[in-house]
């Protein structure tokens, strides 16, 4: 089992900065960790990923230099850092997980949190 808490969704304005996080428990010693997103009437859509036993980050082309993924074992928490924000950043931040090897924004993820609204305003 895994369970996925986010937070740190806030209202920010155009150009600003905003740091939010999933608190991880599980007894998976390694994980495929993913941030994706939703805004109303549109679908989902996968913005970044890192396996938490090391290796290479996978970043959708429309966040590729403003965003970062970045894990802290000691904490259990995985984080994605989103900086230059746009409005049309605005969505629902979601925390995914999957029990794989393979770690691509294209993995399946099997485990959900409930999300963290992030609000950009021009």
């Amino acid at each position: 089992q895994v369970h996925l808490v986010e937070s740190g969704g806030d209202s920010v304005q155009a150009g600003g900065s905003l740091k939010v996080s999933c608190a991880v428990s599980t007894y998976y010693s390694r994980l495929c960790m993913g941030w994706f997103r939703q805004a109303p009437g549109k679908e989902r859509e996968g913005v970044a990923s890192i396996p938490t036993g090391g290796g290479g980050t996978d970043y959708a082309d429309s966040v590729k230099g403003r965003f970062t993924i970045a894990q802290d074992n000691a904490q259990n928490t995985v984080y994605l850092q989103m900086n230059s924000l746009k409005p049309e950043d605005t969505a629902r931040y979601y925390c995914a997980a999957a029990p794989s090897a393979s770690c691509r924004l294209n993995t399946n993820f099997g485990y959900w949190g409930q999300g963290t609204q992030v609000t950009v305003s021009s």
